[in-house]
């Protein structure tokens, strides 16, 4: 009877674990497809690439494109698309850089009416698809040209700078270190330990909350390995940081914009309502909900993450031009998608969207270092986004059959 209890045992542990990893695929074979990046790299430059100057760089180069493909990632959950987040970040950019250049304005009151503009701009975009039913890749793509002309406009076709400090300390600073300790930032530090702390907890109390409401949930000792690699990985990376200057305060947005977009997505009836509306739009709309305003709403939303990282993008540079935000919009979707969002709808993650731009931006870094040639750079990024929508069909295909 002991052996038939343990087989039992066994079978029911080897289900709930691929069961998991079923679930989670994609994520877990773009973290081994970053980790490989990383190693590949590591040998071509030579050990550069790995170094904490570099990877710290490699996070502050993220930072604009994961910001986009938070929002990115809830639009084609929808089932929608948005081509225009390049132009319309460039040019809010540019009018932010207008505000403090020519009109004086104080960086808050430069950063509250360019997030004002970006909802203002998402609200008109997602009146015309959701109320007029135009399709959005016609709407954002108008978006796309007008902006890029209104951008050039603004600006004279001349470059608008420098930015005030308090302003370029968005994404040129980092957490300041209490005691000055060479190559040690121990704010940082205490950061790190701090969302570990974090992570634990949440962790298990989501845990309890399945067990109470009947849920399968993972073994302990399998909870507890999961929980330890990735307390290992935020340690890592953290580390990385710690020892060049500190977290990068745009990481930090960043982190932030990721902990609560992820809240709404996951724990609260708007953010259910999106995967929804993704998954069955017959469905959800027979089930009461109202497909329009969620649908504005969500560009809004979009909108106000698109000032977010038009703001990253032009602290960064220090002043504003009218290539700001080229290629953004495909930059953005292909994180999305290579994070495991799926272009049909309904399915789709905002830390997985974090991994594929961490992805992209390492191509980016990695290339650069070895000094290779645009034109291969650009097929090389080209072949990974065609690779990563061919895995998302084949795993449609596979659900559906």
């Amino acid at each position: 009877m002991q052996t038939v209890e343990q087989s039992g045992r066994l079978h029911l542990l080897r289900a709930i674990i691929l069961d998991s990893i079923r679930k989670n695929l994609k994520q877990y074979t773009m973290l081994a497809a970053l980790l490989s990046i990383w190693i590949i790299f590591s040998f071509t430059t030579e050990g550069i690439f790995l170094k904490p100057r570099n990877l710290s760089n490699l996070f502050l180069q993220t930072a604009t494109i994961a910001t986009l493909a938070i929002g990115m990632t809830l639009i084609i959950v929808t089932g929608h698309i948005n081509l225009g987040v390049g132009s319309v970040a460039g040019f809010l950019g540019a009018m932010a850089a207008i505000m403090q250049v020519s009109w004086g304005f104080s960086t808050p009151l430069t950063i509250g009416i360019t997030l004002i503009l970006g909802a203002l701009i998402g609200a008109w975009e997602g009146f015309w698809v959701s109320y007029q039913r135009i399709p959005a890749f016609i709407v954002t793509l108008a978006g796309m040209l007008a902006f890029r002309g209104a951008t050039i406009g603004v600006t004279g076709g001349k470059t608008i700078g420098p930015m005030q400090d308090s302003f370029k300390s968005l994404s040129q600073s980092y957490l300041p270190s209490i005691f000055k300790i060479p190559h040690f930032n121990d704010t940082s530090f205490l950061f790190i330990i701090v969302a570990i702390f974090l992570l634990v907890l949440v962790d298990f109390k989501k845990r309890k909350t399945r067990l109470k409401y009947g849920f399968t949930v993972l073994p302990m000792e399998m909870q507890i390995l999961k929980v330890l690699l990735l307390s290992v990985v935020i340690g890592l990376t953290g580390f990385i940081m710690i020892t060049h200057r500190g977290i990068p305060i745009a990481v930090l947005i960043v982190l932030s914009l990721t902990v609560i977009i992820t809240f709404v997505a996951e724990n609260t009836v708007f953010g259910r309502h999106l995967y929804a509306i993704g998954g069955n739009r017959d469905a959800a709309k027979l089930s009461g909900i109202n497909i329009e305003l969620k649908t504005l709403l969500v560009f809004v939303l979009m909108g106000v993450i698109t000032a977010v990282a038009g703001i990253i993008f032009l602290a960064r540079q220090g002043a504003a031009d009218t290539s700001a935000g080229n290629l953004f919009e495909l930059d953005a979707i292909a994180a999305a998608v290579i994070g495991g969002t799926s272009l049909s709808g309904g399915v789709g993650t905002i830390p997985g969207a974090i991994i594929g731009a961490l992805v992209m931006e390492s191509l980016n870094n990695g290339m650069s270092l070895m000094n290779m040639e645009i034109t291969y750079q650009y097929i090389i990024k080209g072949l990974i986004l065609l690779l990563a929508v061919w895995m998302d069909f084949l795993t449609r295909k596979k659900n559906e059959s």
